[in-house]
């Protein structure tokens, strides 16, 4: 069978508005190590970038990287795999990316049918700015359609972008579902018209360029064919007055594969024969060429191919080089490429609350083999005496393991082994780790000394699959370092040099201490409930500090939210609610239905945590963890309340306090 993918990438910056006076910036991303492989690139949370197969926006200032989420378990032809969505970062300096949630919700039935394992799924999230109708405009392939094709506009470039009606194009439009439109991208010229390159699964990949209309939410049916096959993924771009289109050649499904190049003086043509750049795309296919304000930067997908496991993909971006004559030179494969951004500025990491031990995020590379006999240890010395209140390890899932992964902290000696009996020990449930490398965050509560070594031990049970590890052998974190067993823990052997990449806190801080809340309603009448009351700090209720409690619709079961500004954005990983504590009320008021969620800007939000049905607790701490998320509010929306409280029988949402860690 033909393997059809959308897979490449072409991404057109469009710079929107006005931009504010500002010095050029100097940033540099990095493809490889020194010794030539491949490295992870993490979010400034910490968690490995999972967008492929998308799209770059430079906007108002900063940038926007759109993909294909895999850390869901996503599997291309792999029937009963979930389609995990379409996810977008920010940054202002093309290397410190924050994770700004999913474009829209993937987790419908609907989308489902359309995007999972046992369709072709669905590819290559496209984005570019309309300043006529002032909307960025989402374009997405998937094979439910004929047209192969579905839009989306948003005010945002961050969304949540709204499907649009379905595309007309001039080619395979029409027709019943199937293998018929491929990978495409979205081109504005510079007098706002807009372009569609897209291939033509049909007539054995060739690539189409088609005008699109004023909203650039469907085709004209004026269009040029390049009279090509065997190729897929077109990346259409401007320079100066002349056009170009890069492509995969030949195409092909997560593999590695050349990239070519066409000329033209129009988007509609004639379009030269095409010159082949590079007959490997440094070790992947090409994704995209990008116009950051004139510096033209070329991406390819890295895949994994493993297991399969594409949320393992990594990325290589270089800017482009030309010859006198327009020519596009041969790509070359630095380790690293330094772009200079106009609107640029260096970003930062977000570090958790009392980080005390950090591995750092720069040079990790990825294994799995954690499981059965296998274990590993990473050790740290406690720079302070105090409460070890949170250890992050960053890990993934392949191969579906039918056990969860254990983590445990141990005293260590001198040579990084880990010691005794497990001081702490917590077995995460395999669905919660993700199969896209990223932090799980488990909360020791265990006391610890300055200048003690400790190790944290990861294991399993399963008997199918691992769980992997981002390691580095540069010795990154000098004070400890990482052990390996092969014989269920009975002993472990020190591997020179390396660090298992990890973070731990010591302390107690909570970042919604006297936080700002807001809330769709709340009750300020008397006996100690008010919103200011959420974050106190005081975990009973009291006729002093009852909490927060809702007072809008109390007759029927209705939604009431209740939200915090933590004042900057942190990096986060457990959202603690306390239920009422007073005599003869306990747990009265806690939701029955409730999301749990996390912005960093107040407008686009992601779901920590979603649970129905949720039992009445008891006066004691509901702890709700989940990966390590970067995210300046919280907000708990409560969509189904109880009415069960025999002295107030009335529909209310109510909480003592809300933490956060």
């Amino acid at each position: 069978m033909r393997k059809v993918l959308a897979l490449l990438v072409f991404a057109t910056a469009i710079l929107v508005g006005a931009q504010p006076a500002a010095a050029s910036y100097a940033t540099t991303v990095t493809n490889f190590d020194a010794a030539g492989n491949q490295v992870t690139r993490f979010d400034t949370a910490g968690n490995a970038v999972d967008a492929h197969d998308g799209d770059l926006l430079a906007a108002g200032g900063s940038y926007y990287l759109y993909g294909t989420s895999y850390d869901c378990g996503f599997g291309w032809q792999q029937g009963g795999t979930p389609f995990c969505g379409f996810k977008v970062y920010s940054s202002t300096d093309l290397v410190h990316w924050t994770d700004r949630g999913a474009l829209f919700d993937a987790t419908t039935s609907t989308w489902q049918s359309r995007c999972n394992g046992n369709t072709f799924g669905c590819y290559r999230p496209h984005v570019v700015y309309n300043a006529a109708t002032a909307r960025y405009v989402l374009w997405i392939n998937t094979y439910d359609i004929g047209v192969g094709y579905h839009v989306f506009t948003s005010t945002t470039p961050t969304g949540p972008f709204t499907e649009q009606a379905i595309p007309t194009l001039a080619v395979n439009n029409g027709i019943p579902p199937g293998v018929n439109n491929g990978d495409h991208d979205v081109f504005v010229d510079n007098d706002g018209t807009g372009y569609l390159a897209y291939t033509d699964w049909r007539t054995g990949g060739d690539i189409v360029v088609e005008r699109l209309n004023s909203a650039y939410t469907s085709g004209t049916g004026t269009y040029v064919r390049l009279g090509q096959s065997a190729t897929e993924a077109p990346a259409l771009f401007r320079r100066g007055s002349g056009y170009y289109l890069a492509y995969s050649d030949p195409n092909c499904g997560y593999c590695t594969t050349g990239t070519s190049v066409k000329r033209a003086s129009s988007p509609l043509g004639p379009w030269s024969a095409g010159t082949k750049l590079t007959t490997g795309s440094c070790g992947g296919q090409p994704s995209f060429v990008a116009d950051i304000e004139g510096t033209y930067v070329y991406g390819s997908d890295l895949w994994s191919n493993g297991a399969p496991n594409e949320a393992l993909a990594n990325f290589f971006w270089a800017p482009l080089g030309f010859a006198g004559d327009g020519s596009v030179n041969a790509i070359g494969c630095p380790a690293t490429a330094s772009i200079t951004l106009t609107s640029g500025a260096a970003g930062t990491q977000v570090h958790p609350a009392d980080l005390d031990q950090d591995g750092g995020v720069s040079g990790y590379r990825t294994y799995c083999d954690v499981g059965g006999n296998v274990q590993r240890s990473q050790s740290f010395v406690a720079s302070r005496t105090g409460t070890l209140s949170a250890v992050s390890y960053t890990t993934f899932q392949r191969g579906y393991p039918n056990a969860g992964l254990r983590i445990a902290v141990h005293t260590a000696d001198s040579a990084f082994r880990p010691t005794g009996g497990a001081l702490f020990s917590t077995v995460v449930p395999a669905p919660a780790v993700g199969w896209s490398p990223r932090n799980i965050t488990v909360h020791p509560g265990l006391s610890v000394s300055a200048g003690t070594r400790y190790a944290i031990v990861v294991s399993s049970s399963t008997t199918t699959g691992c769980y992997g590890l981002q390691y580095h052998d540069g010795a990154p974190y000098p004070g400890g370092g990482e052990a390996y067993s092969s014989n269920n823990g009975a002993s472990f052997g020190a591997e020179s040099n390396r660090t298992v990449k990890f973070q731990t806190s010591i302390g107690t801080t909570n970042p919604a201490l006297t936080a700002t809340a807001t809330a769709s309603s709340s009750f300020e009448g008397c006996c100690g409930w008010r919103l200011t009351a959420l974050t106190d700090g005081q975990d009973a209720s009291t006729p002093a500090s009852m909490g927060w409690s809702s007072t809008n619709s109390l007759n029927v079961n209705h939604t009431e939210w209740v939200s915090v500004d933590l004042g900057g954005v942190k990096a986060i990983s457990r959202v603690t609610l306390l239920p009422r504590s007073d005599a003869g009320n306990a747990g009265e008021g806690f939701p029955a239905d409730f999301t749990v969620q996390s912005s960093v800007d107040g407008a686009t939000w992601t779901v920590l945590a979603a649970r129905t049905g949720y039992p009445k607790p008891a006066a004691t701490a509901q702890h709700f963890d989940f990966g390590t998320q970067t995210a300046r509010y919280v907000r708990v929306v409560g969509t189904g309340l109880r009415n069960t409280n025999p002295n107030d029988p009335l529909y209310r949402m109510q909480l003592a306090e809300l933490k956060v860690a």
